[in-house]
C-alpha cells in the first residue's frame, strides 16, 4: 500500500519527535509523550494511505469519486447530485468518476463548518473540478470540513482523464459532492458506503 506524498510531513515530524523524546528524554513523562507522538504518526500513515483498487469496468458507468457514506441524493432543474461524507477513517483521495477532459479547477475560499452540516457544501472552502465528455459535464466538489483545512487538486485544465484516475485529496474529515447530468440513473441512496473508483454512482441512459 502506498502513502500519499501529502502525508509525509504529518508522518515524519511526530515520528522523529517521538523517537527523540523516548531516546533522550530520560524520564517516564518524556517516554509517554514520545509514545503519543508515535501513535499520531501511525494514525497519519493510516489516514494518508493509498490502497490499490480494481477500477470498475463497464459501459456508461459513473463511478464514485471518493470513499465514504452517502449523505444525500438530490435533483435540481439542471443536474443530479450525490453528496458523500468522509470520516477521518476513510481513504481521502479522490478519483475521476468518468473519462473526459478537465474543463477547469476552481478554488473557492469559505468557512469550515462540520462537513455534515446542511450548508457546508455551499459556504465551506472547496475546490470544484469540472470534467466534460460527450454525455455532459461532471462537477466534483472537494469540500473542506471542521478538521479538513485544505483541498488538494492534482489535475489542471486541459488534462485528459481515464475513469478512476486520481484527481486530488482532502486533508482530514470532509465532504465530496458529484453533480451529474439529468440524464443519468442514480444507483446509490442515502446511507450507502461507497468506494472511489469501485462503487457505481449512476449509469447513463444510452
Amino acid at each position: 500500500m502506498k502513502i500519499l506524498k501529502e502525508g509525509h510531513s504529518f508522518i515524519g515530524t511526530p515520528l522523529i519527535v517521538g523517537l527523540v523524546l523516548i531516546g533522550v528524554g530520560g524520564n517516564e513523562i518524556s517516554i509517554i509523550i514520545g509514545i503519543l507522538f508515535i501513535l499520531v504518526s501511525l494514525f497519519c500513515i493510516y489516514f494518508f494511505r493509498d490502497p490499490k483498487v480494481q477500477i470498475t469496468d463497464g459501459d456508461n458507468l459513473i463511478l464514485s469519486p471518493c470513499n465514504g457514506m452517502v449523505l444525500e441524493v438530490s435533483e435540481t432543474e439542471k443536474d443530479k447530485i450525490v453528496r458523500v461524507f468522509l470520516s477521518v477513517l476513510d481513504v481521502h483521495l479522490q478519483r475521476s468518476p468518468v473519462a473526459g477532459r478537465v474543463v477547469s479547477v476552481e478554488y473557492k475560499p469559505g468557512k469550515f463548518l462540520k462537513a455534515m452540516k446542511p450548508q457546508a457544501h455551499i459556504v465551506n472552502e472547496q475546490n470544484i473540478i469540472i470534467i466534460e465528455n460527450k454525455s455532459g459535464k461532471y462537477f466534483v466538489k472537494q469540500v473542506a470540513g471542521i478538521l479538513a483545512r485544505r483541498c488538494v487538486s492534482w489535475v489542471k485544465s486541459g488534462d485528459v482523464l481515464k475513469r478512476g484516475d486520481k484527481i486530488g485529496m482532502i486533508k482530514f474529515s470532509s465532504q465530496v459532492d458529484l453533480h451529474m447530468p439529468k440524464t443519468v440513473n442514480i444507483r446509490v441512496k442515502q446511507g450507502d458506503k461507497v468506494v472511489a473508483g469501485v462503487t457505481i454512482f449512476a449509469t447513463l441512459n444510452y
